[in-house]
Parts: C-alpha cells; structure tokens; sequence
C-alpha cells in the first residue's frame, strides 16, 4: 500500500497523517467493459459513512463506534486491500458524551477504528477554520480533505485529493464540501475562505488525476467524498437540476467513477450516468461497502455498493408488541475504552440537574418517513416549535440579566434535540441541555430597525434551490408575527407586534440572537447588518443553566407565535371577506387548540375547526376559513384577530374598501333610438371617486365619471339601439368602485316604444 495526498496546482500545500475507520452502506451496482486478458483482479472494498457527528456510544440505531469498527476490521481481514473513508460531519453536532469533550472522544476512536481519509462538512467548520487546522488536523490520523476550500491569507490549506494503491491500482479519493458553507457556519469563523462549488472542484482535481502527469497526483479510479446530498432519497431528487446536488450529478465528468455524498442525513444507493451515487445516512447506523474489481492490465473496473445495518430488527413476539433490535457486530475492544472513558466523564459532568420541565419540549416534526430507512418521527425545521420559542424566550432573558433586548430569533439547525418529560419526573439534567445546544455559540445584542426586523422575518423563506425552503425562527412569546403564505417572495410578512404594539419600521430594537445568526448563518443576511453589536460573553448552553437556576421548571408554551392569515376582501357590494388561516398547531403531539376565532374591529367575526394533517417543511399545520360579511360600519384600515384556547392571540391590519349604493331618478319609459337621460347619485360614507356605466338589457351604452353636482348627483344620457324591441327592457347602472369604495349597482325596469 502506498498512501500520499497534496493539494493539486501552485498553491500551498497542507499535508496530514492517516489512518482507517468504518462507517455507513449503501447497495449498487456499476460495471465497464472488463478486460479481455484472464488477469486475476484486484479487488478493494471501500468503507463509507457520513454524518456521523459524534455518536460514539451504541444507541439503535446508531451503532456506536466499537461496533463500526469491528465491521471495518472484519472487512479489512478478508481483504487487506480496504480503505475506510467517510463524506464529512464526522465531528460537530455530537451528542454530550463526545461534545463535553470539544469531540475530542470521537477524533480518537475514530482514528483507534481506522478511517484513512474524509470530505471535511459544514460541521468540521462549526468552531472556524483556525480551530480546525490548529485542533482538530492535528489529533486526526486520517485526511481531511477540501479541495473546494481556499484561503485569502497565510493559512494553511486542506490538501485536494488523497490516493492509495493496492497491487499496483491506484484509487484515488477528492474531497469537497458544500457551497453553502458561508450560510451554514459562523461566517466569522470562515472570513479568511473562498469556497468554490464542489462540481467544479471535483471536476478540476479529477482531471488532474486523470491527466497522466504524475506531478499533479494520478488515479485509476477516482471517487468523489462531498459533503452534499440530495434532498430525498428517490433518484429523482438525486438529479433534480435545480438542486446543488443534481447539478452536481449531472454534471461530474468521467473521470469520477463514484459518488459518495453526505450532508442530508439520507440513505440511497443509486447508479447514475453510469457511476455509484451513494449515501449512508446518518450517525453510523448504517455503513457502505463497495466492492471494486480491477483488472490490473486493462483497469477495466466494476462496481458494487450495498448498504449494511448496524442492527437488525427482530419482529415482536406476542404477547410483545415491540420489536427488538439486535445488534449486528460486536464491539472493537481496542475502541471500546476510548468510548468507556467518555462515558464516565460526560456523565460526571453531564448528570448535574438544572431544573425540570412539566411536559416536553419538541421541535418541530414532518410526516413519518416509511423508508427504508424508517424514521417516525422526522425534523422539521420549517415549522414552529415549543423548544424553538422556548430557546428564544432564554436567551432574551439572559440578555436582560445584564443587558438590554426586546426580540430574541433562534435558528432551527442550532437545536439538536428535545426536552422530554420521560419517565423522571421531568427531570432536565446538564447532559439534556447540551443535547439541545451543541454548538457553543455566544450571544450577541445588537439594533434593528422594525423594517430589518421584518425582512430577518422574510428570511426565513430560503434562497430558490436550499435543501430547505423554509427555516422557522423560534421568537420570544412578546413577539406576534402573520404571514401570508401565498405571498410573494419579500412580501409574505404581514403584521408584526411587540407586547401588542405594531413594531414601527423606522423605529430601533435591540436583538438578541447566537453568534451563528449574528454573522449571518443559515441565509439570515439581514442579522450580519445589525448596529452597535455587543457580544455578550455568555454562551447559549450557559444561558439555559443559568435560566433553570433562576426559575427551575419550564412549562411549553402552546400559543402560536407566527400565523398565516391570507384575507381576500370583498372588492364589491355583497362580496363577503374570507379570511384562510394556517400554523395554528403544533406538529409534535402536542395539545391541539381545535379551533381558531377571529375577530374584525374588535367584534367577533366568526370561528373555525382547524385542520391538523401536518404538510412537510412548512409550517401550515392547523389550518382553517371563516368566511362572512364585513358589516356596513366597517372600513378602512381595521384589526383583524386571530384567537386559540391556547393563548394564540395574533392581530394584523387589513385595508376594508367603503360600502356603497347607486340610485337613479329617471323615466320608465323611453323610446327606440332615442336619447335617454338618467339622474344618477352614488352614496358612500367616504368621498366617492372613479365612474359608472350604464347598460340595457346587460349592453354597456356608456361610461361616465363620477362628477357629481352640488346636489350630489349627475345627468347623464345615453341613446337606446333602434334594435331595441318594444316592450320590457333592463336598465342597469353601476359604479366600478375605487381603491378605497366598493362597487355597486341598481337594475330597474323601463317600458320601450
């Protein structure tokens, strides 16, 4: 065997150490022309995992480390031609065992199972690139690879490609993360880098491999390690063109031979454009073997990847009505204490108790995926949550403590994991609060006018092609917002109050939010503009031990903070408002308001049931429409409100156009092909503007504008067709309205000679 790596090109180069670990599977097949000499091949497995973030303890169905790495060793004795690689997120987002640490558990039983080489994920970048050149490269033994990263200064930079050759075939391994690094990270943290997109990356490194100019580094097969992924697990989604990742697929040259992706948590195994396209899904329950044969005079190659379980699920036995999961490896006694050892410490610094809760605290759920893989209760991160908002009401009153804020915006990506009531007594220990807040952010104050609150709203809507369309911010419960879900892009925000008072956009607010937010992350733009920042010093996890010491039990709080409310006001006379609304229940079992009231200037106006069938990466659950008539006393700008038994209780404006009554004074008999003359008056308690028409038998004679005399009235007339029959005819006046009047109109009957 004989490893190298280097970062292709003139610039500098950062060369690390490496070593071999086990990880997540995926089942494809993929083949060439084999070659027409009788060679015996050369066979390689290749190991793979992805998004692993820390769960080095076994837990099904996370596997644990031990037992990925018993899975690697039991691979790499039948074939020493293995190499263990893994798609980034190896580190970051970790469970207490490992987090407690800085992850330093999981860097060294990672390097104990022997993974050789990685993509670096958007997570390596949580605590910054300095952190992860000057900490994390060092105690890893295995290659992290970046060849889409670029430095603007003296940094070092993450070498492009890593290579192996195994009886003289090389397999060459290029590394890439996805572009949307900048939003997904502090971008403080990440201020001295460029990122290039992974497609041209790859693209360039791979031709380089591939060049036969062994300066530049050389491969006979070439795989991509992206920490990019598709946004389902259908085929379809693996090369939907509007999407990163498609156009990633798509567009990988020939000289990639496979795909090994990451970043969305997701499993498949796909064979597209006639290359593996793969991904093991998350936290090391599962792991890829792909099988390659090579033969070693043509280097005619094929390919085959199956995904394995680190568990397998044994049916219940009745009288059982749960099933049982049976781990598939045992544990790597050379891992096993590195994991032990974690265990001890995070538990001696995790089993302190804070506080309890009465009930849990969830985020936000989409509709149970039947998979494979399975997942019953899945993240959304596009609906409202009780522990979303709870986080926002903490760090609000941290900043208060010694401070000064008014809102609080808590991104959903930033919130790992729920509170739960559990079988304790509700009991929330240090452990717990680390689980939820992973990521050691600081807060930062700083002002906001009212209009860049309500575009940091606007935000929440993701850029056209973000594996998630919709990131709901959770808010402090002094904060109502509507919105209309159909609105246009920039204008979906509708009303926005402070303790009741409508927030004024040329007003400043002073905001509270993690210093991810505070830089920009997660596509939130607008926070980065803020004024006066001030860092707090006071970290997110540090500000909820601080709560619970200071109030000691939390209660979730079950009114809706954010509500769609799309009205369609009544444009005419008779023409009743409908009023649809949405986000009016929580998605996570929690307590169900079943109704919604609405309220038109403080009168009631009607009620409706709420639907609650949850619609998946939005946040549209409990949804319902009242429809009736706006009474006659009713216009102009009015409240209109929206009330649960829950405590929902959410107002926005809504403009009402004027009532209005058409009356005419004129003769009931006319004749053919005469002219006929009508006193028209248009009523209305406002000043009426615009014009009318006037029409037989539903034919338009004339258009006239409203120019009243001083009587309030105006003459008008207009000549009968000479087509007219004699007898009963139709004349019908109506006024077309304004922007602030309601149209109306008046038929009456007239006798033709």
């Amino acid at each position: 065997m004989n490893p190298s790596s280097a970062r292709a090109g003139s610039r500098s180069r950062f060369r690390l150490g490496f070593a071999a670990f086990a990880v997540a599977a995926a089942a494809i097949g993929v083949s060439t022309a084999p070659s027409a000499e009788a060679a015996t091949p050369v066979v390689i497995n290749l190991v793979t995992v992805n998004d692993f973030h820390g769960r080095i303890e076994r837990s099904a169905p996370s596997g644990g480390i031990a037992a990925l790495s018993t899975a690697v060793q039991q691979i790499r004795a039948t074939n020493p031609n293995t190499v263990f690689a893994a798609a980034g997120d190896m580190i970051g987002a970790s469970t207490f065992t490992s987090f407690i640490a800085q992850d330093v558990p999981t860097i060294e039983s990672l390097n104990a199972a022997g993974l050789q080489v990685s993509a670096v994920g958007n997570h390596e970048f949580d605590q910054g690139y300095s952190d992860l050149v000057n900490r994390v490269l060092p105690l890893a033994n295995w290659e992290y690879l970046g060849a889409n990263v670029e430095t603007t200064d003296a940094a070092p930079e993450l070498p492009e490609y890593w290579t192996q050759t195994f009886e003289g075939i090389t397999i060459g391994f290029v590394g890439a993360v996805t572009d949307e690094l900048p939003s997904l990270v502090s971008p403080a943290g990440i201020a001295n880098l460029v990122i290039e997109t992974p497609l041209a990356a790859a693209n360039r490194v791979a031709n380089q491999l591939s060049d036969l100019d062994p300066a530049n580094g050389e491969a006979d097969i070439v795989v991509l390690l992206v920490h990019e992924g598709a946004a389902t697990p259908s085929l379809a989604s693996a090369t939907d063109p509007n999407s990163r990742f498609g156009q990633l697929v798509n567009g990988a040259n020939a000289n990639i031979d496979a795909i090994v992706s990451g970043h969305t948590h997701l499993a498949y195994n796909h064979v597209i454009n006639g290359r593996p396209v793969i991904s093991s899904g998350q936290y090391g329950e599962k792991f890829s073997n792909m099988t390659i044969s090579v033969d070693p005079v043509s280097k005619a190659f094929t390919m085959n990847n199956v995904i394995n379980d680190m568990f397998t699920i044994v049916p219940p036995v009745p009288p059982s009505t749960t099933p049982t999961s049976v781990p598939n490896y045992a544990d790597d006694p050379l891992v096993t204490p590195i994991v032990t050892a974690a265990v001890a410490n995070a538990k001696t610094l995790g089993s302190v108790q804070l506080g309890k809760v009465t009930a849990d605290f969830n985020r936000a759920r989409q509709n149970p995926i039947v998979g494979p893989p399975a997942n019953p209760t899945p993240e959304n991160r596009g609906g409202e949550s009780t522990i979303g908002n709870f986080v926002a009401d903490v760090q609000l009153w941290s900043a208060n403590q010694e401070g000064f804020a008014q809102i609080a915006f808590m991104n959903p990506g930033g919130i790992r994991a729920n509170i739960t009531l559990g079988t304790d007594g509700g009991i929330v220990t240090y452990a717990e609060a680390a689980g939820v807040q992973p990521f050691a952010n600081t807060l930062i104050t700083m002002d906001l006018t009212g209009a860049q609150v309500k575009q940091v709203l606007e935000q929440q809507w993701q850029p056209a092609g973000a594996s998630r369309p919709i990131l709901h911010l959770g808010i402090n419960k002094e904060l109502n917002v509507t919105y209309d879900p159909n609105g246009a892009a920039g204008s979906r925000v509708t009303g926005i109050t402070l303790s009741g008072v409508p927030v004024d956009p040329a007003a400043t607010y002073r905001v509270v939010v993690n210093s991810f937010l505070a830089a920009g992350g997660d596509n939130f733009l607008e926070l980065a503009n803020g004024t006066n920042k001030t860092d707090t010093g006071k970290v997110d996890l540090q500000s909820m031990v601080d709560w619970f010491a200071a109030n000691l039990t939390a209660t979730p709080d079950l009114a809706q903070r954010q509500v769609g409310v799309n009205t369609i006001t009544p444009n005419a006379m008779g023409e009743l408002l409908t009023v649809n609304l949405s986000s009016l229940e929580f998605s996570a079992g929690e307590a169900k308001a079943g109704t919604a009231s609405v309220t038109l200037a403080g009168a009631p106006f009607g009620s409706t049931a709420l639907d609650p069938t949850i619609v998946d990466t939005t946040d549209e659950i409990g949804r319902g429409t009242v429809v009736a008539a706006v009474p006659p006393t009713v216009y102009g700008w009015q409240q209109l409100g929206v009330t649960t038994a829950l405590g929902t209780n959410v107002s926005q404006s809504v403009f009402l156009k004027a009532p209005s009554s058409v009356r005419v004074d004129a003769d009931r008999r006319a004749k053919r092909g005469q002219k006929y003359e009508l006193e028209v008056a248009v009523r209305s308690p406002i000043a009426v503007s615009g014009s009318f028409t006037v029409a037989v038998d539903g034919v338009v004679l004339g258009t006239f504008p409203w120019a009243p005399k001083r009587d309030g009235e105006t003459k008008v007339k207009v000549r009968l067709p000479r087509t007219l029959t004699r007898g009963a005819h139709t004349v019908t006046v109506a006024y077309g309205g304004s922007a602030t009047v309601l149209s109306s109109a008046t038929s009456y009957g007239i006798t033709v000679r």
